[in-house]
């Protein structure tokens, strides 16, 4: 069973999972509208977690948000499951696959066959869709890949259940039911309310701005607190999830960017354009911060930037996301 399944790349595995499930619904989407609508644009600091012993820091929710926000957002009905079983799990899925129905998956990366090894590592938090099967073999829409790839499976039964941090647990996940129109410009407001919501007011100050200003007054202390050697290890893992592990923060600030772009046309507010310029320069800044932190990383003749300088890299960009933050809210929530 071959699903007819239009694959598309797409610069987040979330997002172009979630684009290409739509569409294969009758809804165009950009990558950028369903990361907006979805109020994927966030950070968190979690020293409660950790991935090879280092804390957690993410630019985006945990995995699954930006499918369950932007597809209530825009009234589409949706099925998922997680599982205990991995027979049950496998069953389950090619059961969708014989009715048709192309099937959202939450994998591990470390042993996904068709990935180059470099790229392998553990992280439990990549989506990618199945669209068919033939004989012991499941054909795979990853949106990160060229190509159409392809799976046996054993191959995807384990990547389905990779063990360490956020375990995958054979989630799954598909598109039920459309409506005729969706409301987009209800569906822009909406995302937009959320994502104030998310990076303003959790009073818990790990996230959002508050979460960026709490690990920037850390920051600025990790060398005489930790050592220079373990507090370079942290900072590389800061980095690491700035500019490698999923899209990254600078990325994801360029994307939403690029939503309030697009929303400003839909809507016919130029004040989003505005918003829109102001959230590239943050991602500028994000990649800035990487940048100068990547000099305590290597051992040449660089001068290291002192960790009081990099906090205040990372103070100036909370200032600058709160008064985008702001601004939104104003317009879309206070108004």
């Amino acid at each position: 069973m071959i699903i007819d399944f239009k694959h598309k790349m797409a610069a987040h595995c979330e997002n172009g999972s979630t684009v290409n499930l739509l569409r294969h619904q009758g809804i165009e989407l950009s990558e950028p509208l369903v990361f907006g609508i979805g109020s994927g644009c966030f950070f968190s600091y979690m020293p409660f977690i950790r991935v090879s012993g280092m804390p957690v820091i993410s630019f985006r929710h945990l995995p699954g948000i930006i499918f369950r926000r932007s597809t209530s957002k825009l009234g589409v009905t949706i099925g998922k499951m997680k599982f205990h079983s991995q027979r049950k799990a496998m069953d389950q899925l090619d059961m969708l696959i014989e009715q048709g129905i192309p099937v959202g998956l939450l994998v591990g990366v470390f042993n996904l066959t068709y990935f180059p090894p470099e790229y392998r590592f553990h992280f439990n938090a990549h989506n990618m869709v199945v669209m068919g099967k033939e004989n012991d073999r499941y054909y795979i829409s990853d949106p990160v890949m060229e190509n159409i790839e392809t799976l046996s499976y054993k191959e995807l039964q384990r990547v389905r259940f990779a063990r360490g941090t956020y375990p995958s647990k054979g989630r799954m996940y598909w598109v039920t039911g459309t409506p005729p129109v969706p409301d987009l410009e209800s569906a822009i407001r909406r995302g937009i309310k959320k994502n104030c919501d998310d990076m303003l007011r959790i009073p818990v100050p790990l996230f959002g701005v508050n979460g960026i200003k709490y690990i920037s007054e850390r920051l600025k202390k990790w060398d005489t607190h930790y050592g220079q050697e373990r507090a370079a290890l942290l900072l590389g893992q800061f980095i690491r999830m700035l500019e490698e592990i999923g899209t990254g923060g600078a990325g994801f600030r360029f994307m939403y960017a690029a939503f309030l772009q697009e929303a400003a046309g839909i809507m016919n507010m130029p004040d989003l354009r505005d918003l829109s310029v102001r959230m590239t320069q943050i991602g500028d800044h994000w990649r800035e911060f990487a940048s100068m932190g990547a000099k305590n990383l290597r051992k040449r003749n660089v001068p290291a930037t002192p960790y009081p300088d990099l906090a205040q890299l990372l103070r100036n960009i909370a200032a600058k996301e709160e008064g985008v933050f702001r601004e939104l809210d104003r317009i879309f929530v206070k108004a």
